[in-house]
């Protein structure tokens, strides 16, 4: 070997050392932010579909003519779809947002943005159905990973293994 060679295979070794270390900091950061986006995420779609039901309830009226002229939920008559819709517009978001039956509540959210996203995607324009799809990601995320560290069944399975 010659001596610039043997010289060039240090620096390239210090070189991929260096870029071995950056890269372990970058890892290091992006797992100390999961669990603040997870966070972040979780409260996001929470008020988006919480807001919507706290919308349904006050004009209850407008909502059950909606499910009866507007919205196009297949299996289910017009009052019960209005009626289950609402409740897991009202009861899932704060599952997802503390985190408690994270996966769960996500699953269901899921559920309800979906079949919101199909029974009304003839009328809506194509920033509205991207919004859906946004909250299904969002959703979709928290149902795969689980709700992260800051969220009450993360503490509750910490307290469990002590």
């Amino acid at each position: 070997m010659t001596q610039a060679t043997a010289a060039a295979a240090r620096i390239g070794g210090v070189q991929n050392h260096i870029v071995i270390r950056l890269w372990g900091l970058v890892e290091h950061v992006l797992d100390w932010l999961r669990a603040p986006a997870l966070l972040a995420a979780r409260l996001y779609v929470s008020y988006v579909f919480f807001n919507s039901g706290l919308q349904s309830l006050r004009s209850w009226a407008g909502t059950v003519w909606l499910y009866q002229n507007e919205f196009h939920v297949a299996v289910l008559p017009p009052y019960v779809a209005a009626v289950v819709g609402t409740a897991g517009e009202l009861l899932l978001p704060p599952l997802v947002a503390f985190g408690l039956l994270g996966r769960f509540g996500a699953l269901g959210l899921f559920v309800v943005n979906l079949v919101a996203l199909l029974s009304y995607m003839y009328a809506l324009q194509v920033p509205a159905i991207m919004f859906h799809f946004i909250w299904g990601g969002l959703i979709l995320m928290i149902a795969l990973w689980g709700p992260g560290a800051w969220s009450v069944d993360a503490w509750r399975l910490g307290r469990r293994a002590r």
